[in-house]
């Protein structure tokens, strides 16, 4: 068995677990560090397929910016997060084991490169003397248009729907009411009022 597939055997069983975490958890903040090496854990097999464009798009856009939507989620549901911060050396046994899984994953990607120095796996945007990333935007824009467009329609139907979820009516929360705002007439809000001028008589 060789190296790589070791690494991928390896890196998918920690995929699955840690995501498993994620759905198990009870505490929020334990699970946003479970979906932090989820996420880590599947650019590490990009890694392995030589996608480096994927793999840094996917830390970047995912572990940057999704955990602080995760974070504006778990606000906005109301969720008493006080007791969440109580406490800090409670989290540090899951933060240190994340970030020893990490490190251990970092690790095995530099051993395989060292490996792979001599050039013995293909990589297909190489083999046609382009980088990765222009490999990738001729592909999915050529082969492969019609799932990005599905896929991008599909989010574009998420993000709707989670704005719609959001303008839901609360008891004891303020909202907005969209058509009341566009139906309002400068009538409405705006009168003129003429006041007679007084003259003071001066001594």
């Amino acid at each position: 068995m060789t190296l790589p597939l070791i690494l991928f055997y390896a890196f998918g069983a920690i995929l699955i677990g840690s995501a498993l975490a994620v759905v198990t958890a009870r505490n929020s903040v334990h699970a946003a560090l479970w979906l932090v090496l989820t996420f880590f854990t599947s650019a590490c097999i990009w890694l392995l397929l030589h996608a480096e464009f994927l793999a840094i798009v996917l830390v970047l856009v995912y572990v940057g910016a999704v955990m602080v939507l995760f974070l504006f989620v778990v606000m906005m549901l109301d969720v008493k997060v006080a007791p969440l911060r109580e406490g800090f050396v409670r989290h540090l046994p899951v933060g240190l084991l994340v970030a020893g899984v990490m490190l251990a994953e970092m690790l095995g990607l530099i051993g395989f490169g060292k490996l792979n120095e001599g050039g013995a796996l293909v990589d297909a945007a190489a083999a046609q003397g382009l980088s990765n990333t222009e490999w990738l935007g001729r592909t999915l824009f050529s082969d492969y248009i019609l799932p990005f467009e599905i896929a991008a329609v599909i989010l574009t139907v998420a993000i709707i729907a989670a704005v719609a979820l959001t303008l839901r009516h609360r008891p004891n929360v303020r909202s907005q009411d969209p058509s009341a705002q566009a139906a309002v007439r400068s009538q409405d809000r705006i009168r003129i009022v003429e006041i007679a001028s007084a003259n003071k008589e001066t001594p």
